[in-house]
């Protein structure tokens, strides 16, 4: 038993709705397409489930957050898929993939044949277990990854009002998850190993006003430890936890937020794999060409910094997953991704965005006792990567187009004093590409751009090699 499909995707979150709304607007034919996920519903705006979802008065739910509503497009209802003739196998598990013979087994028994599959398959939560920490399985236990997750959370929350909370880990799902705690009005105490919370992307100020704020929500929070076993009731309720530094916590519920790993085990051995995800080129196309990868799974050239990386955020599903179609449909069209790497958080009456790459010397410029404040990162001459905390839409544009411009920064105390000023003068007018190799030496100080007419001896013959430049450039429509 089987059904053959020209393209499939392999899995039902962010990444397939996207890729599947692209696939309609480039044409699909009816009966080509095909998507195959775990989950029972179809895909949805996975940021929601630590937002909307989670909130005591007026929560998201289905199908309200389906995709693609997340980028203010059109929201994808089974019934859209139905009318534009994509076949959804939902709820199934695919337990095998031979890529050789272009096939998927699924757990049901049925052979799933395609001529270009697009992995979409996403990452899973890590559990205690795979850090020797048993008692995953409590009822009071949670972790936040898909639906029906979300959904144990807030049962779970419900029945807690008033009591106590202890949120592991200290990134994205634990400050999130956090908030929303608080605003369910439970005591919420955060534990995690580093020195101060999201220290994958803020330093230690950013970080500190984050951690002040929750503090003055009720938050508390433990650092430089991290859980070694819960106490369970008679009934298998986790009522404390106990952390490696000798501290006993009380415990109504747990939540659970300690990373993700890539699921790509159904390829191992078939695909290439770098950094924990499938490899893919520019189009990304993987080591196998009617295979492509996208979202979290996908490990793919970054061109602003000329290297692969693995992005774990819901910006790089949506846009890795329209350019593959584009990359799969119009080829001839259609260059490399270049993705300028974006995060982004919205907390309490907080919102944040980076953009770029948090490396180098940090600069941070702004008021961190009020509303607004930011940080920009310089490597090597350039900048790199931009923070911006209570922004206008224009200043987050703004701060998005400084950072994709990688202008030269050759003063960082005049960089600190402009501040926001740096980013949005920058915005506005073209910066000249250095001519310098940004990956070679270590000075934070860049020399101004060199031109070839710059080392032209007399004022007479530079300025009519600039003249002539000048009226070339024009007239092939350069400049």
């Amino acid at each position: 038993m089987g059904r053959a499909f020209v393209y499939v995707i392999l899995g039902g979150g962010v990444a397939a709705g996207y890729a599947a709304l692209e696939f309609v607007k480039k044409g699909v034919s009816h009966g080509e397409l095909c998507i195959i996920s775990e989950e029972a519903v179809v895909p949805y705006e996975r940021p929601a489930l630590s937002k909307g979802f989670l909130l005591p008065e007026d929560p998201a739910r289905l199908p309200s957050f389906h995709t693609c509503v997340g980028s203010n497009e059109e929201r994808l209802t089974p019934k859209w898929y139905k009318e534009n003739g994509i076949e959804l196998v939902i709820g199934t598990r695919v337990k095998s993939a031979d890529v050789r013979r272009k096939t998927l087994l699924t757990a049901t028994g049925e052979t799933i044949s395609y001529q270009i599959l697009i992995i979409a398959t996403g990452a899973r939560a890590l559990k205690l277990e795979e850090f020797g920490v048993t008692g995953s399985d409590a009822e009071n236990v949670c972790y936040l990854r898909d639906l029906a997750d979300a959904t144990r959370l807030v049962n779970v929350m419900q029945c807690c009002s008033g009591g106590d909370a202890v949120v592991i880990g200290g990134g994205y799902i634990g400050m999130e998850c956090a908030a929303s705690l608080v605003i369910n009005k439970i005591n919420v105490t955060m534990v995690f190993p580093e020195a101060h919370c999201m220290a994958r992307l803020f330093t230690s100020k950013i970080a500190s006003y984050y951690e002040d704020f929750y503090k003055s929500k009720g938050v508390k929070f433990i650092k430089g430890t991290v859980l070694s076993s819960f106490d369970f009731n008679p009934v298998g309720k986790v009522t404390a936890v106990n952390l490696r530094d000798g501290s006993r916590l009380p415990a109504d519920m747990v939540v659970v937020g300690i990373g993700i790993r890539p699921n790509t085990s159904l390829f191992e051995g078939q695909l290439t794999l770098e950094k924990g995800g499938i490899k893919v080129n520019g189009r990304l196309q993987s080591s196998n060409s009617s295979v492509y990868a996208v979202g979290d799974v996908a490990t793919f050239p970054v061109k602003l910094f000329g290297e692969t990386r693995r992005l774990e955020h819901v910006d790089s599903a949506r846009k890795s997953a329209k350019h593959v179609v584009a990359a799969i449909m119009e080829p001839d069209k259609i260059g490399e991704f270049d993705y300028l790497p974006f995060f982004y958080s919205r907390v309490f009456t907080l919102s944040w965005q980076f953009y770029g790459d948090g490396v180098g010397e940090v600069v941070h410029f702004g008021d961190f006792s009020g509303n607004t404040f930011g940080a920009y990162w310089v490597s090597k001459g350039h900048l790199i990567g931009s923070f911006l905390e209570g922004g206008t839409k224009e200043e987050y544009e703004a701060i998005a187009k400084a950072t994709r411009m990688m202008p030269a920064i050759e003063d960082l105390a005049e960089l600190e004093r402009q501040g926001l000023g740096f980013a949005l003068t920058a915005s506005q007018k073209p910066q000249p590409s250095p001519s310098l190799d940004v990956s070679c030496g270590t000075g934070l100080v860049l020399e101004k751009p060199i031109y070839a007419w710059h080392a032209t001896a007399g004022v007479v013959v530079a300025a009519s090699i600039a003249a002539f430049a000048y009226w070339y450039g024009r007239r092939h429509r350069r400049w």
